[in-house]
């Protein structure tokens, strides 16, 4: 439910993207539990299964962070779940959701960012692309809703000619496939899927100006209904390249026109940060951005 705003517009384009997702989205969701497809990476004792594994509880506190992956890599495909994020005072943390190549110099990596708050301000989503290792892509976005109420969906949906991010099926970012234009694009590098809960108070909040309050630590993260569908690697060779997966489909191609009013009434009302109009950093915009959607 969206708090800070109630105007029919964004009723009209919210049913409208509902619609577009029951009647073009050709496979149904399929949510696991934690253990089928994931494991803890680090801070065992900071990560707690509930509702019978269906879902888990991520413990920030000053002795640790925590961390869990995929048990697989995948190379493309759509990969979700829906996560609660912390309430109150969480200046200083982040959690994070991302694919990552593991490679070092020559990293792919698509991230999602939660950037912790003061009590009463927006929470802050930042956006990330790595592709072969050149990264520095940053997008930034103020939520419309407060996600530490409730479980709100963060996907990412990855094929040959594009990455959108989404948040509850709204999408919040696209970053094409622009090779031609020489920008670097991931699509040779399977990833895994990572999520982590961790202290960064030198940059997340307001550029580190905002520190970490223990006194209210711990601090819980909490997620479920985790879905991946792609191409597992290793697995069956031609998967990647297949253009029946259901991902590199026409509908996937490009955003619907209910998806478009979405993605611009996004950027217009709640995007605070776009590395392509930061002059300070790039006095002449990436390729990238004039590609458009």
């Amino acid at each position: 439910m969206v708090e800070s705003l109630s105007s029919s517009r964004y009723v009209f384009f919210m049913i409208s993207i509902c619609l577009f997702a029951a009647l073009y989205q050709p496979v149904l969701s399929r949510p696991a539990k934690f253990e089928d497809d994931f494991r803890i990476t680090w801070s065992d004792a900071h990560i707690t299964q509930i509702d019978g594994g269906r879902a888990i509880q991520l413990k920030l506190d000053p002795s640790s962070g925590c961390g869990f992956a995929s048990k697989k890599q995948y190379l493309f495909g759509h990969v979700s779940m829906k996560i609660k994020l912390l309430p109150g005072d969480s200046a200083g943390t982040v959690a994070a959701f991302y694919m990552n190549s593991d490679t070092d110099s020559v990293r792919d990596e698509l991230d999602f960012e939660f950037l912790g708050n003061r009590s009463g301000q927006p929470y802050t989503v930042q956006t990330n692309v790595f592709a072969h290792g050149k990264g520095d892509r940053e997008q930034r976005v103020n939520l419309w809703f407060d996600p530490s109420r409730d479980f709100h969906e963060y996907a990412i949906s990855w094929n040959h000619l594009r990455i959108v991010f989404y948040v509850d099926k709204v999408p919040i970012r696209v970053y094409k496939n622009n090779e031609a234009r020489k920008v670097p694009y991931p699509r040779f590098q399977p990833m895994s899927i990572y999520s982590t809960l961790w202290e960064a108070d030198d940059w997340a909040t307001r550029g580190g100006i905002e520190k970490i309050n223990w006194s209210g630590a711990p601090f819980y993260a909490y997620y479920k209904d985790f879905d991946i569908e792609g191409c597992p690697v290793p697995g069956p060779a031609n998967c990647p390249a297949n253009p029946m997966n259901w991902w590199e489909g026409s509908a996937y191609h490009t955003l619907s026109p209910a998806e478009a009013r979405g993605y611009r009434w996004v950027r217009v009302n709640h995007m605070v940060y776009d590395y392509c109009t930061d002059k300070s950093r790039f006095h002449v915009p990436p390729p990238e951005c004039s590609a458009g959607i």
